[in-house]
């Protein structure tokens, strides 16, 4: 496989093993050859096998698994599911297995169900409970205090089902989009809440501890707060419950009751499982699918994953347990809308959904047939006794494949997974093969990766370069203005026949999109992790639309994504941001007043008492200044350069959200809470610091009071963006897979 610059970036900063001193010691070849050694496990015959696979490009492993394999950590799974009763001992247990896996590189799900609602009476000490969005919110911190796999934070999921007493509290609870940060949130919808939203009648909220009947609330309001908190900033979204457990191999050993945080893998408690793409853009011959590379890299991948069970060390014995008892694994595509490209295929074309539906087709069915083979020479997943392929129930259409007869094979043999398939987020492995993500449109063809003294690096998706060349009309200012637009549909001199097939997300209809995933949902064991991407102008009733076309058509759940609706969005495409320019591109600080005025703020920090003062002039904050008690030497250095920078920053018009989002979040060695956050450092509590400031009207001094009171609210910023900036290297983010990802430097929220 040939690595770009960009692939090369991302593999050095996040794969690569490195030596105490933070030298490179691995390159791309001895990567693969550690991990193929590992997974194989002795057998140079199957060494060979996986080394080829991954050296080809066809296929990679999720990132856990590239990471970790090899490694004193040998933890390979990237998804898991925790249990979580209703009890103080279950829930700090979960709170503490979370920790543990998130600091193994795994990201986690739970459901918050079967917590009673809060003021429900806790006999047990005679007092009331604090309820599910009150332990949500310590869960929260307590990912904050963990980096994933010593590189980021852990990403969670948190389901609450929608017959929950606080159901509407739930769906509202991230309307602050600054708060439960480290969660995806989704509302389990049901079958019988779905039948009275379309009779436009009441359904009943039950407690989860006394099975009670609590109220009864309009279906019809509750979806519809459901879309208008979507349509405002993309949360919750919606799972499938019923649905789900309907296609549950295990019925017999438990529910699911929740998913990864993506929401492409939904698991039993206590559950895990490893996950692999393949790269359907090189998978092309004479213009056609390669139904031959396909076939074997399916093949070889299975057998890959399976390995991949046995010899990951799993953080909890519960977890090793059950995984080995069901042996699910993953296996999904990647590059699926360059494959439509060099196909000149419309992504939003009957023709497209009918070769959606070929290729997962082909995908699950020779997966299936390579975990029999498999079952039938080391033996079928233990609880394959009373599972749905036992009683010849797993539900696939014959589109192509004779699945009936499938069907009575597995019963008679086994089947050595419970699931072998899965659509899943592939934002750094699909940027290190150089492809689409996942069963993603492309969400930009070409767009700026970096700007430093006004210069830009544009990242041209080479297909769409190859057809504008031969076209014979490339030109630099003609993939600027791609860029800028974020789009081909509405640019002169580009051809018409171009602009049909190089759609982008923003180009497609929702309805296009829901049909996608609907297509490969057909084909799938497990889920489908996709952003349904709308327009910043797309109404309520669109996306409500949407949400009933999405169950309409099989989907086992929906994630939606209003462009620009997210307030701490930054960046427009095709804007820039405007500055006064002095000397060139240097931007030149205003001069400071004789006279400002200001707040000083008390931050708890792990070194003692932070006294954080701010100013303002006329036109906004202009400086800061620090104290931190009889502190010297370097802390006191160091605080005096950030206070210093700040200051600069501030008076050269830099947004103050700007700034603190840059502070937030550095780390050392001793965190401390303060007023119920945790400080992660001096200079995040000097971020904590601007972020009060920005609810303070400087001539108002009775917002001191209300911001000792802690009833101060952060006033919204207003955007019309369209994209967001990466915490690690300032680059754009985009939605797409049901995650938040940047293509410059590989940082995934998931």
């Amino acid at each position: 496989m040939k690595l770009t610059n960009n692939a090369l970036t991302v593999l050095e900063k996040r794969y690569f093993r490195k030596d105490k001193n933070g030298k490179l010691i691995e390159d791309w070849e001895k990567m693969i050859t550690r991990v193929a050694v590992n997974i194989s496990n002795g057998d140079k015959e199957k060494e060979k096998i996986y080394f080829d696979l991954l050296n080809s490009g066809y296929f990679l492993p999720n990132s856990p698994t590239l990471m970790n394999a090899g490694h004193d950590l040998q933890q390979l799974s990237a998804c898991f599911v925790l249990p979580l009763e209703d009890s103080m001992e279950s829930i700090f247990e979960s709170i503490k297995n979370a920790a543990l896996i998130h600091k193994s590189g795994g990201g986690t799900g739970f459901s918050f169900s079967k917590l009673r609602e809060a003021d429900a009476r806790v006999k047990s000490t005679n007092g009331v409970s604090s309820g599910p969005i009150s332990f949500l919110k310590v869960f929260n911190s307590a990912t904050d205090a963990v980096k994933q796999g010593g590189t980021r934070r852990g990403a969670n999921m948190a389901i609450l089902n929608v017959d929950h007493p606080q159901i509407l509290d739930f769906i509202t609870c991230k309307e602050d989009t600054q708060k439960l940060t480290n969660f995806n949130l989704s509302v389990g919808i049901t079958e019988k809440f779905m039948n009275a939203v379309h009779e436009d009648s009441e359904y009943e909220l039950i407690s989860p501890h006394t099975k009670n009947i609590i109220k009864k609330l309009k279906a019809r309001d509750v979806f519809d707060l459901i879309v208008k908190m979507a349509h405002q900033n993309g949360e919750p979204g919606i799972i499938f419950l019923d649905r789900i457990n309907k296609y549950n191999p295990t019925p017999h050993i438990g529910k699911i009751e929740s998913t990864n945080p993506c929401g492409e893998q939904p698991l039993l408690p206590n559950e895990a499982c490893n996950l692999g793409s393949m790269n359907l853009a090189v998978m092309i011959k004479d213009n056609k699918v390669d139904w031959d590379i396909l076939k074997k890299a399916t093949r070889d991948a299975v057998d890959f994953l399976d390995n991949v069970i046995d010899m990951s060390k799993f953080p909890l014995p519960k977890i090793n347990e059950m995984v080995k008892s069901n042996r699910k694994i993953g296996l999904g595509v990647m590059g699926w809308a360059d494959l439509l490209f060099l196909l000149k295929i419309p992504y939003n074309s009957d023709e497209a959904i009918k070769l959606a539906e070929q290729v997962m087709e082909f995908v699950d069915y020779h997966s299936k047939v390579r975990s029999i083979e498999l079952a039938e020479e080391k033996g079928a997943f233990p609880n394959f006794k009373g599972s749905i392929y036992e009683t010849k129930k797993l539900i696939r259409k014959d589109l192509k494949l004779n699945w009936k007869d499938l069907n009575k094979v597995i019963a008679k043999k086994g089947i050595r997974n419970a699931t072998t398939t899965t659509i899943a987020p592939t934002g750094t492995i699909s940027m290190i093969c150089n492809t689409s993500g996942g069963v993603e449109p492309q969400f930009s063809l070409v767009y700026v990766k970096n700007v430093m003294d006004g210069n830009k690096l544009l990242y041209i998706n080479p297909h769409f370069e190859k057809a504008i060349r031969d076209a014979g009309i490339y030109s630099e200012e003609l993939m600027e203005k791609v860029a800028d637009e974020g789009s081909v549909a509405h640019i002169d001199e580009i051809p018409e026949d171009i602009k049909k097939i190089f759609v982008t997300s923003h180009d497609i209809s929702p309805k296009w999109h829901i049909r996608m995933q609907s297509a490969f949902q057909k084909y799938v064991d497990n889920a489908v992790s996709k952003t349904i991407n709308f327009t910043k102008e797309a109404t309520k009733e669109e996306i409500k639309m949407a949400y009933e076309l999405a169950y309409e058509l099989g989907c086992k759940g929906v994630t939606v994504y209003r462009d620009g609706s997210r307030e701490n969005q930054v960046l427009n495409v095709g804007k820039e941001i405007k500055e006064t320019k002095i000397n060139g591109n240097r931007v030149a600080p205003r001069e400071r007043p004789e006279i400002t005025t200001g707040i000083t703020q008390k931050i708890e920090t792990g070194c003692g008492h932070l006294y954080v003062t701010i100013n303002s002039d006329k036109k906004g904050a202009c400086e800061i200044f620090t104290q931190m008690g009889k502190v010297g030497g370097c802390a006191s250095a160091q605080l005096e350069a950030i206070a210093r920078l700040t200051s600069l920053l501030l008076r050269s018009n830099v947004k103050v959200s700007a700034i603190a989002r840059q502070l937030k979040g550095i780390r050392c060695p001793s965190p401390m809470w303060n007023n119920g956050e945790i400080v992660t450092s001096c200079a995040d509590g000097i971020a904590k610091s601007l972020e009060t400031f920005l609810g303070f009207d400087k001539d108002s001094h009775e917002n001191i009071k209300k911001i000792n009171k802690k009833i101060i609210k952060k006033p919204k910023r207003k955007s019309s963006s369209a994209m967001m900036i990466c915490p690690d290297c300032g680059s754009t983010i985009e939605h797409s897979e049901g995650c938040l990802k940047c293509n410059s430097c590989g940082w995934s929220k998931c």
